[in-house]
């Protein structure tokens, strides 16, 4: 990557437009709120991501904004992404499905650095940091929306600060907008320590990002050596703790590392090529199985009109998000009656789950912010087409039941967990 300032100004009557409409509708967003910084710096790609480069955002530009000392909030550094929405309108990245729904995969990426004395030019690592999370979102066609948190497991610039995770929340001054090929809205990445990112779990991100330093513009500050629950104690008993208890978690599901066993037949039982056992040699299926699977999957578990279980993310989606765009661990609803012999259940007697050390931590907040309150929480596996979903007695729909606890799905395993063992558990 390398740093460049675009060329501005007006076409010449007759003449192609300079920057192409998408392009055209976020940098006259952004023109709003800096109307004097025409020409900001940016960090371009120098191999765009459509002629084979790896980095999927073609621009990130940075601005230099004042703050606002009536709110407290804190001069800093504002950066926007370029390139997760459809800049062009031509197929080269993103299919073009028209102006009315999103655009692309409908948001761009923001951050809000605070500026540190003596600097004159915007640090460049935020920019790396944007592609990386591009790179997951083109890769994985998961979509991130507010309230979503990012295990990042490293300090955000590479240094020994304590942030080191993210959450997301909407950008407190950019507007969405709505260009020839859709909308865009804008998704600011927050800063956070671990202990934060652990209690945004627990609870929820949005609740988590009003207590947080950084003023109600959310403005992240690297050398920040103290947590929220260190500058204030009270913090996790009177606000996190009582919200957890009495909200619950929005949290409904997370990527992870995830396996199950099916510990009631031998291993190689071939009774039912579609039923699913995850284990250290998963049975093969055939193409045509492995695409009605896939299809399945698509449209979603609905059986009727009535949606079996709620959707995973919390927030509220764009229901006219494109088919071939995926939400955050969200798979997409439909009415459509799904034929009986493709989607078969299996009743299991006994299973063996695995799970890695980061999604095994989170058994407590599935049990005592979801399923104690009614809800459902799925571990959705980053190696495959294979999902765990804990399920109380309350959630209808389900395909595990108190008489038949574990039930398997192709791809899909469901253990339901009755509220007195919630109560032993917790």
């Amino acid at each position: 990557m390398d740093e460049v300032r675009p060329t501005s100004g007006a076409p010449a009557h007759g003449l192609v437009p300079l920057f192409p409409p998408g392009l055209q509708a976020i940098y006259g967003e952004c023109r709003r709120l800096y109307p004097e910084q025409a020409n900001p710096l940016q960090v371009t790609a120098i191999v765009k991501y459509w002629l084979g480069g790896p980095d999927p955002l073609d621009y990130i530009s940075m601005y230099r904004n004042m703050g606002c000392p009536a709110q407290d909030v804190q001069e800093h550094w504002h950066y926007v992404s370029f390139g997760l929405s459809d800049l062009y309108g031509d197929n080269r990245v993103h299919e073009f499905t028209g102006a009315d729904g999103p655009s692309g995969f409908g948001f761009e990426l923001t951050f809000r650095l605070k500026r540190e004395a003596g600097e004159t030019a915007p640090p460049t690592w935020p920019a790396e940091l944007m592609q990386g999370l591009a790179r997951y979102v083109f890769q994985s066609e998961n979509t991130f929306c507010s309230g979503d948190h990012v295990s990042w497991h490293s300090p955000l610039d590479n240094s020994e600060s304590r942030i080191q995770h993210m959450l997301l929340t909407e950008d407190p001054q950019m507007q969405p907008v709505h260009t020839p090929f859709g909308t865009v809205s804008f998704l600011q990445i927050v800063g956070v320590c671990t202990e934060e990112l652990q209690a945004a779990q627990q609870w929820n991100g949005q609740g988590i990002l009003e207590l947080i330093a950084g003023g109600p513009w959310l403005i992240t500050d690297m050398r920040r050596g103290e947590t929220i629950f260190e500058i204030d104690p009270h913090l996790q008993q009177e606000r996190v703790d009582m919200g957890i208890e009495t909200e619950g978690s929005n949290l409904s599901g997370v990527s992870a590392k995830c396996v199950w066993d099916d510990l009631s037949r031998p291993p190689d039982d071939e009774e039912d090529s579609r039923s699913i056992c995850i284990g250290s040699q998963p049975r093969r299926l055939s193409n045509k199985d492995t695409e009605q699977i896939r299809e399945t999957l698509r449209k979603g578990l609905e059986f009727n009109s009535k949606t079996a279980l709620p959707p995973i993310s919390s927030q509220k989606q764009n229901h006219e998000r494109s088919q071939s765009r995926k939400d955050s661990l969200e798979s997409e609803s439909s009415a459509a009656i799904i034929p009986h012999e493709l989607v078969r259940t299996r009743q299991l007697e006994s299973i063996h789950l695995k799970f890695n050390q980061e999604s095994g931590t989170l058994l407590p907040l599935c049990l005592r912010g979801r399923l104690l309150h009614g809800r459902h929480f799925t571990y959705k596996s980053i190696n495959g087409d294979t999902a765990i979903t804990f399920v109380s007695t309350g959630v209808e729909g389900a395909f595990a039941t108190e008489e038949n606890p574990y039930a398997a799905f192709p791809f899909w395993f469901t253990p339901s967990v009755q509220s007195l063992c919630l109560d032993k558990a917790t």
